[in-house]
């Protein structure tokens, strides 16, 4: 009888369970993302395949020197987009204003009306400082219960989840843009944008800011009743 040395066995169990964890935390580092795309369904497309709704929800994307980026203009031009086709009557404009000298919400408004969105259809949450809080407050504070939200195709699966689970009946549209290096970036931090997104999902917790109810939707949503 050959007897294999006890170190050989030890050292093909330690083998055995290190392949055992890498597997369990690849399934379980996965398994956010997939739960995106699944979730989604048919849910997202293009401004052409947008469905009417009276809300269209934009996410902040950054700054330069106080205007909107690049990725961000290309998501207000989405907006615009469809406000000027009738899809939206709204545009809800959501980001970060945590500090003066940095205001997303007025940037992303002011280019809205620059290029014609009368001010009255134009709301600004200043609080939507991540995903789920522009959602969450989107349907406790501003009372959207319906809208098309708009950004790049990498972070929409994820804005549709949240908003989703905040009770907000949603389509996406996922903005073009060029595969360059911002667009895998944006990419990477998907993966563990998702993982978060699960537990605000699962566990839905207050915003950072939550506050008294605004009624700047209601009172777009009337000025469009009467035009």
């Amino acid at each position: 009888m050959v007897r294999i040395p006890r170190i050989r066995l030890r050292g093909r169990r330690a083998q055995r369970r290190a392949f055992q964890a890498a597997t369990l935390l690849t399934v379980l580092a996965l398994a956010p993302p997939a739960w995106l795309w699944l979730s989604a369904g048919d849910r997202v497309g293009t401004v052409g395949s947008a469905p009417s709704a009276p809300v269209a929800v934009v996410f902040g994307a950054g700054l330069v020197d106080g205007k909107p980026s690049p990725y961000l203009e290309h998501r207000l031009d989405a907006a615009l987009t469809l406000f000027q086709e009738h899809k939206v009557q709204a545009i809800l404009v959501t980001g970060d204003n945590g500090r003066v000298a940095y205001d997303e919400p007025d940037a992303m408004g002011g280019y809205l009306v620059a290029h014609g969105v009368p001010a009255v259809r134009v709301v600004r949450d200043y609080a939507g400082f991540d995903t789920w809080d522009s959602c969450t407050r989107a349907r406790r504070i501003f009372g959207v219960d319906r809208a098309v939200l708009v950004s790049q195709g990498f972070h929409v699966r994820r804005a549709l989840a949240l908003c989703e689970a905040a009770g907000i009946d949603s389509y996406a549209v996922g903005v073009d843009e060029p595969h360059d290096a911002t667009w895998y970036y944006g990419g990477l931090r998907e993966i563990p944008g998702a993982g978060k997104a699960a537990l605000s999902a699962s566990l839905r917790p207050d915003p950072a800011l939550l506050g008294a109810k605004e009624p700047g939707i209601a009172e777009a949503l009337a000025d469009a009743a009467r035009h």
